[in-house]
C-alpha cells in the first residue's frame, strides 16, 4: 500500500499521533515515509504544524504542507477568511502520486473528518482517496458517542466504494472507562471493519515513541498489537471478543 489516507471521526481524536506510530512503524521496518498534510489550520507560519509533530515523534520522514491557514476551522472556511486559494482533492491527490514515486509509504493525514470540505466545490479527503484509489484508515475516540461518529464514517465510505482498512483508537486511557472498554467489541461491529490499535493516552510524551509504535499497531500495519489479547484483557466480562479479520 505505496499510499494510506488517514481520517479521523472528527478533531482531537489522535490522528496525528495515529499518524506518527503509522510512520515509526514504517520506519522501523525499513521502508521510507512521506507524510502529506494537505491543509493546516489553526496555526501561524512561524508554528510547528501536524506533519513537524509526526516528524518529532516517527523519526526522518519526508513531510510536505500544502497549505496553511491561521484561523482554527474547516480548511474551505479558513481558506476563505485568510483571502487564500483553498486546496482542491485533485491537487492532493497529485502531490501523494509524486511522493509515492520517491518514498516506499505514503500517509495523507486530514483535517478533522472525513467530509470536513476543502473546497468551496465541497471537495473532501474522501475524494483525495477515490482520485488516488488508496486505502483509508478511520482514527477514533475511545469513550460515548464514538460508536455513531464511527458508524458514519464507515457507512459513507462503503458508499464510496472506498477500502476501509479499519480504526485505531487514538488515545486509550490509562483507566478507561465502562463505556471505552465496551466499545473494544462494540467499534469493529458498527465499523464492519477490524480493530487496528489503540495508541496510549499521553504517548506523545514518551521519549521512547518510535521503538513503542509498533507494539500499539496491529500486524496489517505493520505492528504486533493484538486485537483478541487487548479486549480480552481491557472488555468488561460478557462483552464478545472479536480478533482482527
Amino acid at each position: 500500500m505505496p499510499v494510506l489516507v488517514i481520517t479521523g471521526t472528527g478533531t482531537e481524536v489522535g490522528k496525528t499521533v495515529t499518524t506518527a506510530a503509522v510512520a515509526a512503524t514504517a520506519l522501523a521496518a525499513g521502508r521510507s515515509v512521506a507524510v502529506l498534510k494537505p491543509a493546516q489550520t489553526g496555526v501561524r507560519p512561524d508554528e510547528r504544524g501536524d506533519a513537524d509533530e509526526v516528524a518529532r515523534l516517527a523519526g526522518p520522514v519526508t513531510t510536505l504542507e500544502l497549505a496553511r491557514f491561521p484561523e482554527p476551522l474547516a480548511p474551505a472556511t479558513a481558506a476563505l477568511r485568510a483571502g487564500l486559494a483553498p486546496v482542491r482533492p485533485q491537487e492532493v491527490a497529485d502531490a501523494a502520486a509524486k511522493l509515492a514515486t520517491e518514498h516506499d509509504l505514503v500517509l495523507v493525514e486530514g483535517a478533522g473528518g472525513l467530509l470536513v470540505r476543502f473546497d468551496d466545490a465541497g471537495g473532501t479527503l474522501a475524494d483525495v482517496a477515490q482520485h488516488l484509489d488508496a486505502p483509508v484508515l478511520v482514527v477514533a475516540s475511545a469513550g460515548l458517542g464514538t460508536l455513531n461518529t464511527t458508524e458514519l464514517t464507515a457507512i459513507e465510505l462503503r458508499r464510496r466504494g472506498l477500502d476501509f482498512r479499519g480504526v485505531v483508537i487514538g488515545s486509550w486511557p490509562d483507566c478507561p472507562d465502562l463505556a471505552s472498554r465496551c466499545n473494544l467489541a462494540d467499534l469493529p461491529a458498527v465499523a464492519g471493519a477490524p480493530l487496528l490499535g489503540a495508541v496510549p493516552q499521553g504517548a506523545p510524551a514518551l521519549a521512547d515513541f518510535a521503538v513503542r509504535a509498533p507494539s500499539w499497531l496491529a500486524p496489517r500495519l505493520g505492528g504486533t498489537w493484538d486485537a483478541e489479547a487487548f479486549t480480552a484483557r481491557e472488555a468488561p466480562p460478557g462483552v464478545p471478543v472479536r480478533a482482527e479479520s
